[in-house]
């Protein structure tokens, strides 16, 4: 799994600086990150506090274990209906 190289606070941190005023591109090179990457968090995490964004992430992960589990469940039952079908 991907690591991720900066925290939720981090973010919203850089995210305020963007919004203070400073400059994209000298907050890309301040922070080591590209201006693309400023943007996706501004389109992601944009006008959240630190709680609302950790919920996020949390939601985000429940979501993907959901997913699949749904997957492996449909799966199975396509399995059996297969098994079935040979059968009779």
């Amino acid at each position: 799994m991907k690591r991720a190289r900066f925290t939720e606070e981090q973010i919203i941190a850089v995210l305020k600086e963007h919004e203070a005023g400073a400059k994209t591109a000298d907050l890309a090179r301040k922070h080591g990150i590209s201006e693309a990457t400023i943007y996706n968090w501004k389109a992601k995490f944009g006008g959240m506090d630190v709680s609302e964004a950790k919920r996020l992430k949390a939601l985000e992960e429940e979501n993907a274990k959901l997913k699949k589990l749904l997957a492996e469940q449909m799966l199975d039952a396509a399995a059996l209906r297969e098994l079935l079908s040979k059968k009779w």
